[in-house]
């Protein structure tokens, strides 16, 4: 199938490599050429602009930072909406607001084009080895006639419900996930700052009812040993995430306490100039009101974890 691809960045990069690896002919485009070098190589058709990867292709993917470059990729007056004819397909990859989603839809459906939102999760990792979730809203229909092109690109594409509802599971999904990391930042700096060593402490959570469902091994590739570069997942991708999922509370009337002192965190780190750092450097600002630094050596930490 001719597939066209737009963001070929941390994630992006990858999803497109699996497809092609899938057999599928890919059409690519991104803000910058040089990231397309690997795909070309590969046998990957250049486009300049959105509208060429939208006319040369049957279904189109976007990976992108978030809404502002959705909207100008999806309605920019370049962009897919000018390319693609009825009939075709866009899956939009990014995390994004479901509001923007369901005006881009609404734009698309007039013209006769799908559009099903598809936010993924699994991180760089995931989508190189495939082993990612992609949470689907959507026309069901189009959702199960591409399910295998989907296939190609994660292991669990799931089809969540009307579009914007992917975009409203990934935004639950990774809000909890800084909401916890946040209070893994508290009450691991009290033990510390009580007396325990940090790994010693690290080792004895873990089995405990949380720790054996492995929630403390989001310790380990960061905030134990005190490595935030390079980034897995940028700490401005995290900002805007939480932002999104509290601005989805208040458009739905739901108190979110602990979401909202999550993104003052993750605004703290912001300010702080640590932007493109991982997203669990905002970890680091609780070590500072705690008065400790955690440090624990990488061979340890892999000591401890082949030990159970």
């Amino acid at each position: 199938m001719k597939i066209g691809f737009i963001g070929l960045g941390t994630m992006g990069r990858h999803m497109a490599s699996n497809l092609m690896k899938a057999g599928h002919e890919l059409v690519v485009h991104d803000v910058r050429r040089e990231a397309a070098a690997p795909h070309l190589h590969a046998g990957a058709r250049w486009a300049d602009a959105p509208r060429a990867v939208g006319e040369a292709t049957e279904v189109v993917f976007t990976s992108l930072p978030g809404p502002p470059e959705v909207e100008a990729v999806a309605l920019g007056a370049d962009g897919l909406l000018a390319g693609l004819a009825a009939g075709n397909v866009y899956f939009d990859l990014s995390t994004n607001a479901p509001a923007l989603v369901r005006r881009i839809h609404e734009v698309f459906t007039a013209r006769g084009i799908h559009m099903l939102d598809a936010p993924v999760s699994g991180g760089p990792r995931g989508a190189e080895t495939k082993k990612l979730a992609l949470w689907v809203g959507g026309d069901e229909t189009v959702f199960t006639r591409y399910k295998p092109v989907l296939d190609a690109i994660g292991d669990q594409a799931y089809y969540v419900g009307p579009i914007g509802a992917g975009s409203v599971a990934k935004l639950v999904h990774n809000c909890a996930g800084y909401v916890i990391q946040t209070a893994l930042a508290e009450v691991f700096t009290l033990g510390v700052k009580a007396g325990v060593d940090p790994l010693a402490l690290f080792k004895a959570v873990r089995q405990g009812a949380r720790g054996r469902s492995r929630t403390f091994d989001s310790l380990v590739d960061q905030f134990l040993p005190g490595k935030f570069e390079p980034a897995s997942f940028a700490l401005r991708l995290a900002h805007k995430d939480v932002t999104l999922a509290t601005a989805l509370g208040r458009e739905h009337r739901v108190p979110m306490k602990l979401a909202n002192v999550t993104l003052e965190e993750l605004t703290e780190a912001l300010n702080r100039g640590w932007g493109e750092r991982d997203s669990r450097v905002a970890m680091l600002l609780q070590e500072e009101r705690a008065g400790v630094e955690i440090r624990v050596p990488e061979a340890a930490i892999r000591q401890a974890l082949e030990g159970g």
